[in-house]
């Protein structure tokens, strides 16, 4: 799976997706550490594959990790700066909910906490939904990229 860029300076704001996400009465924010446990557990349970790199956001201050709910159940995640530097990822959305707007919503407020740290490109890890990338925020493949940082990734 090739990586991906993004040029921070020209994603557009994330008032527009978050306040579509809230007349569906989903709630974006970041994580609190307290969390984790809640947060780890649905991650394992969901998306497992990506449980070590949502524990790595967990220990940074602040939690590089946003989360969508609602009402107190947990729709959907995103980190950065977990398995590198100015990486974004992982992300996931509950297969029930996708095409919603929680996807789009996640990533565009994990950029713009990844914008303002001073960053003004993000690198897209892995990428699977490479569409979903470019039309939300204007994403472009890194030539050469595949295998990328997780060739020959350890793996359970």
């Amino acid at each position: 799976m090739q990586d991906m860029l993004v040029r921070l300076y020209t994603i557009p704001s994330a008032d527009e997706a978050l306040t579509d996400c809230a007349k569906r009465g989903v709630t974006i924010r970041r994580a609190l550490s307290p969390e984790r446990p809640a947060v780890g557990d649905w991650v394992r349970t969901h998306f497992a594959s990506s449980a070590a790199e949502v524990e790595t956001a967990f220990a940074q201050v602040p939690v590089t990790c946003f989360i969508a709910l609602r009402d107190r159940e947990i729709l959907g995640f995103a980190c950065y700066d977990v398995t590198c530097p100015n990486f974004f990822g992982p992300e996931g959305v509950a297969p029930a909910e996708r095409g919603r707007g929680i996807g789009r919503a996640l990533l565009l407020c994990a950029l713009q906490a990844q914008r303002a740290r001073g960053y003004a490109y993000a690198i897209i890890g892995g990428v699977g939904p490479a569409q979903f990338y470019e039309k939300t925020v204007g994403a472009i493949a890194i030539p050469g990229s595949t295998p990328g940082i997780y060739a020959g990734m350890l793996e359970r």
